[in-house]
């Protein structure tokens, strides 16, 4: 029961101006797109429209017959599926896939394991020298790849590793100075108190990574996983060192030997951006299927771009 004084209060205090928020908004008026924001949605489109043009010519060059490749026009006056048959048939690109495929799949598991147990370990175990180990990690990540070139062939060499794939995907398990960070800024979002009650209940600092932060960290686990994807899918200098055999090229690596070890397929252009748009399909459908968790994993851990 509200006190005399606080009755006067509530009946003299002037009305509260009720804004529009996005929960007062029907359904109806969810999919509309407020005046104010139209100039923002139309730059937005004209960019996006800009930075897809070199794509879409790959696709409908693909797509034409060889008399047009640098023919002017955009739109093929004849559409053709010719080139994708042809470099399926002259170059083992299933194979080259299925090496890419195996070796990327292999190295997201590795990283987002081990970078996100160490990242674990940072941001929630206490322990002596926590915060100069941490900064040691960071500054590893400052580190130019060409550094650890030679010594890193030459350990994989003694091991016997050379045209395998090994190289192009164990270096993983032992995390990654990027990932780490990321890892850990998203867990320091985590409330303590569950880590708290599960040390309570007797849960080891394994159970809780594995049953507690692991299904929690799924946003930033996704987009891990995406940025690991993408590189070991784009990667050309890691199998241009290692890889000696053509069966044990990565897709990357054997596009790029199109022009130099097959004869004839150097100069066939439309074969060439076939296979370019074979090697950049998956890609695109891989972000566009977890691009909700890939953005809320980036809006968590503070990583703008």
């Amino acid at each position: 029961m509200a006190t005399p004084v606080a009755a006067r209060v509530e009946e003299t205090a002037p009305p509260v101006p009720v804004s529009e928020s996005a929960d007062q908004r029907s359904p109806r008026d969810e999919g509309r797109i407020r005046m104010g924001e139209l100039p923002l949605y139309v730059t937005l489109f004209a960019l996006s429209a800009i930075y897809s043009l070199p794509f879409a010519w790959l696709v409908l060059t693909s797509l034409k017959p060889p008399n047009e490749i640098f023919a002017d026009n955009w739109i093929p006056t004849e559409w053709t599926v010719q080139n994708y048959r042809d470099v399926f048939n002259q170059a083992p690109i299933v194979r080259w896939m299925l090496n890419t495929a195996l070796v990327s799949v292999l190295g997201v598991v590795a990283v987002v394991l081990s970078s996100s147990l160490v990242a674990y370990g940072f941001a929630r175990i206490r322990f002596p020298g926590r915060k100069q180990l941490f900064a040691l990690v960071i500054a590893s990540y400052l580190l130019p790849g060409s550094v650890t070139l030679i010594p890193t062939f030459l350990i994989w060499n003694e091991l016997g590793a050379v045209n395998t794939f090994w190289p192009l995907w164990a270096g993983n398990l032992f995390g990654s100075a990027f990932y780490i960070f990321m890892l850990r800024q998203f867990m320091l979002t985590i409330n303590q108190d569950l880590i708290d009650a599960a040390r309570l209940d007797g849960a080891s600092f394994l159970r809780i990574y594995w049953n507690i932060m692991l299904p929690l960290m799924r946003p930033a686990l996704v987009a891990v996983a995406i940025f690991e994807f993408g590189a070991k899918w784009n990667d050309l200098m890691t199998p241009l060192i290692y890889l000696n055999s053509r069966n044990n090229y990565t897709l990357a690596l054997g596009l790029a030997s199109l022009q130099s070890d097959f004869e004839g397929l150097g100069t066939q252009w439309g074969l060439l951006m076939a296979a370019s748009v074979i090697f950049t399909v998956p890609m695109i459908i891989l972000f566009f299927i977890f691009q909700r968790y890939f953005m809320e994993g980036l809006a968590h851990t503070g990583i703008k771009g």
